[in-house]
Parts: C-alpha cells; sequence; structure tokens
C-alpha cells in the first residue's frame, strides 16, 4: 500500500513525556505511547488533531477519464497479477473497468497479498494514474478490496500526522470516538463569536474532520476557511489568556524592592569612557523602575548586535549590589560569559565590588571556596555558565538574575536559576521571594513574534547603535574567487588590523559546561549524513591552509572541542592584538568584543541561518575603521540558499533580518523553542495571522475582567495542565 502520512507534527507541541488521561482508558500501552509521540494524552487531544490535508473518494473515475496530476479514485476488476523482477521486486497488477486498463505497482509488499488480487476480484484504488512505460500506472496506491454494498465517501478524507506504526485508518477510528464522545459546547461568549463571525467551536471542529467535497480545497489547505479561522483564534486567544495570567501572578509575588541609590551606578557612569545612548538611557530608567518594586521585574531587554546591553545590565546589577543583594548573570557559551565577566569585572572591580567566575571547568577547590563565599553572601556579583543552577551553588539572597541569550536555555534551565531566589534563610530578608529576572537577547524579535511569545514580559528595546560605529560592508564573494578574499585578509592584517575566517564545524557543541548525556539532542554531533550532506570544511584544516599562506602572520583557533583555558588563551591574545587571523567556528557568534578586527570572512554562508550570519556579521564594526564581512559561497546555490544571502546583504538591520527569518523558518526556530519546552502555535501562523492575533489580544483582556469563568474554561480546554512552563 502506499505510505501513509508520516512525521513529526511540526507545528504542534514538543514531544515530552505526557500522562495518559483517563479517557483513553482501554488502549493498549503501544498504542499509548505512538499517541504520546503525537503529544496526544486525552480524547480531547484527539479532538485537536487536525488533518494535514485531505484526500478526495467522493467521486468514482472510469480509468479513461481520470483527471491527470491528481489523486483520484478508481475501481477496476484485477485481471492479472504476479511479483515480476524488472529490475527489482515489485508486485504488478492489472486491472480494467471497461473503459481502460490500469496498472498497480508496488516495490514494497508482502507475499500475502498477491493473494488479495486473485483475477476476477474488485479492487478501489486511491493514487495519482501516470503514464510509465507500459502504459497508464499507479505506483503504490491505497486501495481496498470492495465488498457488496461498500459506498463511496460522502466527505473528504482527512490525512492525519502520524507516527512510525500508527496507521491513518486507525487515527481516523480514534478520533471517531472522540468527536462522538467529547462535550464540544463553546467556552467563548456568543457576542465574541458573533462579533467575529465564527463558526460554533463543535461545529468547527465537526467540518474540518469531515469537510464537505463542494468546499474548496485551497481554502482547506491555505487554513483560511473560517472553520480553521475559528481554531486558530482559539488558539491564539489561549496563549495570550495564558500569558496573562502568568503576568497577573508574578504581579502577586513577593520580590525584592531595590531602591535605587544611586552611589555606585553614579559612580560608573563617570568612569566610562562613554556616554550612553537615548536608547540604553530609557533601558535603565525602565529596569530601574523594575527593580524599585515588591514584585519579580521579568524584562526582556533585546538589541542588536552591538547595542550596548551589557553596560545597561551592569548599571542593573549595581542597584541590585547597592541594596546587598547578589546578582547572578548566567551565558550560554564560556566564551560568551568570560567575556561578560572580564567587562563587569573592569567596571565594577574599581568600586570595590568583587565580580567571580563559575562555570563547568572551575577547578574544584576554588570550586568549593567559592561555592562558601556565594552562599554567605560575601562575593555580591557572579558570572557563569549552566554551572549557575546546579545544585551545589547556593546563594545568600539572589535579588536579581541575569541571563543573557535567553533562548538558547530550556525553560526548566531558566526556571532553575530563579528558583535559587527562594532559598530560604535565618538571616534573608527576603525569604520566599522570587529574584528580579532580565533576559537578554541580540536577536530582535519581530513585532508579531514578541506580541505572541512575549506578550507576559515587559521588553526594553536599544534600537541605535553607540556613536563612533561604522556600518558593516556586507560582500557576497563565489569560493572560485577565494584567492582575492586570502590576499584582502593579508592585506587587512599587515595594515594593522586583525581578522576573523568563521568556518563552521559540524561536530561543534556549544553547551561545554553540561554532560554528554544530558545535553538537548539540538546540541549533539549530527548523524553520518549530515555531516556528509553539510560537507562543511573542518576548522584544522582551514587552519592549517591559512598558515602556510601566511606565514608572517600570527594565526590562532578557536573551536568549541577546546579546552577552556587554551580557548581562554587564544581568545585572550587575539583581543591584546598578539594574534592578527583568528580561525574559528560559530563559538565567536556572540560574547566577542575586539575593535580592532575590521574583517571577517565566513566559509560555507550559504549554509548558515540569518540570525547566525548577522551575529557572526556583529563581530566586526565594533571600532572607528571601515569594517567589512565577506560571505564566502559554493555554487550551485539552492532556492532557500540564494533568497538567505541577498537578504542578508541588502539588510544591516537586525530587526528587518529577524522579520524575514520569522517567514522563513518560524518561530520555533528563532526562539530556540523547540527543545525549550515552550508550546508552539500548532494552526496559527504569525506571519498571515496578525488580523487574529490583534483580536485575541483584545478577547484576552476583556475576558479576565468581564468573564474569567469562560478564560479559565478556555484555557482549561487548550492548555490543560501545560501551560505552567510556557513563559518562565
Amino acid at each position: 500500500m502506499r505510505r501513509e502520512a508520516k512525521g513529526k507534527p511540526s507545528r504542534d507541541l514538543p514531544a515530552s513525556p505526557l500522562t495518559p488521561h483517563a479517557s483513553l482508558a482501554g488502549l493498549s500501552k503501544s498504542t499509548l505511547d505512538k499517541l504520546a509521540k503525537l503529544n496526544i494524552a486525552s480524547k480531547f487531544d484527539l479532538v485537536l488533531h487536525l488533518p494535514l490535508r485531505y484526500d478526495d473518494e467522493t467521486h468514482l473515475y472510469p480509468i479513461r477519464d481520470a483527471p491527470a496530476a491528481r489523486d483520484v479514485l478508481i475501481e477496476a476488476t484485477v485481471v492479472e497479477c504476479d511479483i515480476k523482477y524488472r529490475p527489482r521486486r515489485q508486485l504488478v497488477c492489472h486491472l480494467e473497468d471497461g473503459s481502460g486498463v490500469v496498472t498497480l505497482r508496488f516495490f514494497s509488499f508482502y507475499g500475502s497479498q498477491v493473494k488479495h488480487f486473485a483475477p476476477g476480484t474488485r479492487v478501489r484504488a486511491f493514487g495519482e494514474i501516470r503514464q510509465g512505460f507500459f502504459g497508464a500506472e499507479m505506483v503504490h496506491p491505497r486501495y481496498r478490496i470492495v465488498q457488496p454494498g461498500l459506498p463511496v465517501a460522502e466527505a473528504l478524507t482527512p490525512v492525519y500526522p502520524t507516527t512510525a506504526g500508527m496507521g491513518q485508518d486507525t487515527l481516523r477510528k480514534l478520533i471517531e470516538r472522540a468527536l462522538a464522545s467529547e462535550k464540544l459546547e463553546d467556552t467563548l461568549p456568543d457576542a465574541l463569536i458573533q462579533q467575529h463571525r465564527f463558526p460554533k467551536f463543535r461545529d468547527a471542529v465537526f467540518f474540518l474532520h469531515n469537510p464537505s467535497p463542494e468546499v474548496p480545497q485551497e481554502d482547506l489547505q491555505s487554513r483560511t476557511h473560517p472553520a480553521w479561522r475559528r481554531m486558530k483564534f482559539d488558539e491564539l486567544l489561549a496563549q495570550q489568556l495564558s500569558m496573562r495570567v502568568h503576568q497577573q501572578r508574578r504581579r502577586g509575588v513577593g520580590a525584592p524592592a531595590l531602591r535605587p541609590r544611586g552611589t555606585l551606578v553614579s559612580r560608573l557612569l563617570k568612569a566610562l569612557p562613554f556616554k550612553l545612548t537615548g536608547a540604553q538611557q530609557r533601558a535603565v530608567a525602565q529596569i530601574r523602575d523594575d527593580l524599585s518594586k515588591p514584585h519579580p521585574m521579568q524584562r526582556l531587554l533585546q538589541g542588536d548586535v552591538g547595542s550596548g546591553k551589557t553596560v545597561v545590565a551592569a548599571i542593573a546589577a549595581l542597584q541590585c549590589v547597592e541594596n546587598n543583594f547578589q546578582v547572578a548573570l548566567m551565558a550560554p557559551t564560556e566564551i560568551l560569559a568570560e567575556q561578560h565577566f572580564r567587562k563587569f569585572s573592569g567596571w565594577l572591580a574599581p568600586l570595590g565590588i568583587e565580580v567571580a567566575w563559575l562555570s563547568g571547568s572551575t577547578k574544584k577547590t576554588i570550586k568549593k571556596q567559592l561555592l562558601r563565599k556565594i552562599s554567605a553572601g560575601e562575593t555580591p556579583v557572579i558570572v557563569g555558565t549552566h554551572a549557575l543552577f546546579e545544585d551545589d551553588v547556593v546563594f545568600h539572597n539572589l535579588g536579581l538574575a541575569i541571563i543573557d541569550e535567553q533562548h538558547r536555555f530550556g525553560v526548566r534551565q531558566r526556571l532553575a536559576l530563579r528558583l535559587k531566589g527562594t532559598q530560604t534563610s535565618v538571616d534573608k530578608p527576603s525569604a520566599g521571594a522570587q529574584p528580579h529576572q532580565l533576559m537578554m537577547s541580540a536577536t530582535p524579535i519581530p513585532r508579531t513574534l514578541a506580541m505572541s511569545y512575549y506578550a507576559d514580559l515587559d521588553v526594553s528595546v536599544i534600537d541605535e547603535l553607540p556613536p563612533g560605529r561604522t556600518p558593516v560592508t556586507t560582500k557576497l564573494v563565489s569560493d572560485a574567487r577565494r584567492d582575492e578574499v586570502i590576499a584582502r585578509v593579508r592585506d587587512a592584517c599587515t595594515a594593522g588590523s586583525q581578522a576573523y575566517w568563521v568556518c563552521p564545524l559540524v561536530e561543534e557543541i556549544e553547551s561545554e559546561d553540561v554532560p554528554d548525556g544530558k545535553k538537548p539532542k539540538s546540541a549533539r554531533k549530527p548523524g553520518r549524513a549530515g555531516m556528509e550532506a553539510l560537507q562543511l570544511k573542518a576548522a584544522l584544516e582551514t587552519h592549517e591552509k591559512l598558515s602556510a599562506a601566511f606565514p608572517e602572520l600570527k594565526i590562532g583557533l578557536a573551536h568549541g572541542r577546546l579546552k577552556s583555558d587554551e580557548k581562554s588563551a587564544v581568545m585572550s591574545a587575539f583581543q591584546r592584538g598578539d594574534v592578527q587571523l583568528l580561525v574559528a567556528t560559530t563559538v565567536i557568534e556572540v560574547g566577542v568584543d575586539v575593535p580592532n578586527a575590521s574583517l571577517m570572512v565566513i566559509e560555507n554562508a550559504e549554509r548558515m541561518g540569518l540570525s547566525q550570519l548577522h551575529q557572526l556579521r556583529g563581530r566586526v564594526g565594533r571600532g572607528a575603521a571601515q569594517s567589512a564581512c565577506i560571505l564566502l559561497y559554493h555554487t550551485p546555490l539552492s532556492p532557500m540558499a540564494r533568497e538567505r544571502l541577498k537578504i542578508i546583504f541588502e539588510n544591516t538591520d537586525g530587526f528587518e533580518v529577524a522579520r524575514h527569518d520569522l517567514r522563513m523558518r518560524g518561530p520555533g526556530e528563532l526562539l530556540g523553542a523547540r527543545q525549550s519546552g515552550v508550546p508552539l502555535l500548532r494552526f496559527a501562523d504569525l506571519s498571515a495571522d496578525v488580523d487574529l492575533l490583534d483580536a485575541a489580544r483584545d478577547a484576552a483582556a476583556r475576558l479576565l475582567t468581564e468573564n474569567p469563568q469562560a478564560a479559565r474554561a478556555h484555557l482549561h480546554r487548550w492548555l490543560g495542565g501545560r501551560g505552567e512552563f510556557l513563559k518562565v
């Protein structure tokens, strides 16, 4: 038979262990396990398991009149059926219906299937009729043996997202039973339904599982039919309600009120060799106001690469220290965390504030001493990686948690650091309270994404670069002109500048501090097929070739497999200017600030995503010198790669790049949410359904105020117990 639609429902909730609901009692463990892979744990989950597409089996076509280039339903009599070997083993059956002859061809089959197609048997087959070498044929059609009275379908046949071992027929039966037994009354007030001219929830669900053949397939596939719009609105409304409920709960939780004292902050501002931009000053004021309130700040500080987020975070840290509370700054990689440690130390040490460093590579003796000082409250500012939320790290009185590149951490990792501040102690005035939280991101969030996934956060945007920064010129260069690029690098380095040569390494693992068994799947070594497909040059190989090409230059090498002290030594040498050319993998994507570096070459640029290209490009242009980023690509380019390179070439604004990135990749990839636990939208499309998102935001605010019972019912229907970690 033809393969059924398989694969992960890419827009569905992230796969996670689910406890089967009592409504699924009676199903075998094997079936429950397969349903869990589809994130189905109850009958209502089955109701919301909507089709990917539809097959039209409502009309029987004579073989001669069957339209081309589409799947059709035919009924004919078997004339001959046998196993052939030309050139490979296959089951070949010849059928006729009086109007013509068609061949059914199966390359994957059971030997017993030959008996199904005994001569004279009536067979109903569904598939596309193509003209092969021996005439009209169907390859791996779906079929059934015709029994007396077998009806033709009255509705379109749904094709559902499924997984290995779960056939379409099984799913359809389970969903049919769920539709028959579940109560599908509306959770929304009639006035809201009528305002937007939506169908009733029950009507919309039944229609989408069994649509009439008269409905244009385009309306179903594009999800613009009113029934689809109702489902998308309900989903967006549940998300907005959940966000607002979380925000209300946060307002009711205690936090230390960190009043602005001004002494340390004023001293830092006077010592800085630059003045804050207007955008930085606005962000500082917003954060200062939040920290002074007795409930936890949950603020996202976003700004393009090089916009000056770190100094804003340092000012927030000082406000916390002035109130005798501790600050923890966590970053996803050692390079980025160490960069923050250097900057914080340079700014805060002259003020008499100790800044500690903690990572997975910290030596045991040093770590033991540091943990004692942290728990005793002797260390006010701690900078580190994933090591900060390990069990043996106990804060004395954590008042502020700063998380950089927050989308790279899982939900539970971010929550673990926040909960460090709820630890109680005898002399701790904020016992039981939560620390304030400041999240930073250099990945600008498009408006629709912020409206949807950050609706429960307060957002500060740094939308201007510090004075003196020069725009980076982006150049697209084919690998055929590699010699010209090499000459450009030599000229830049011999003239006193420094350069990066980025060569993405397939085996790169950025989460150096996480043990192998605990790394998310996305961070583990790809399989052999993925490595062969990418065909990326190894950094070691590139370093060797460039060292031979530039014997007069000092060339460094940085990649994720280096030991921490070796990596730190290389980066320090590059920052001091002792290394003129740094060959690196994408470990330098964030956290590297070398103003003298004015040239970057990115190998295999066609293989990289928009966000990563923009982040890497942001490593240059940090000084006054004219800077350039050369994107070295290999031909031929796929249409997708060509579009990505065109976008990054034409746009330097990170928000515009992010808008295109959202359009091309979807919210899950852009937010790092597929592996973080954030429920993704199954049905709504943030680029196409902006009107529904706006309507859902307005409706959420009204429901919580005017009809909280309906809001609770709607949340329970759509999220059940899965909304707790929606945003932390």
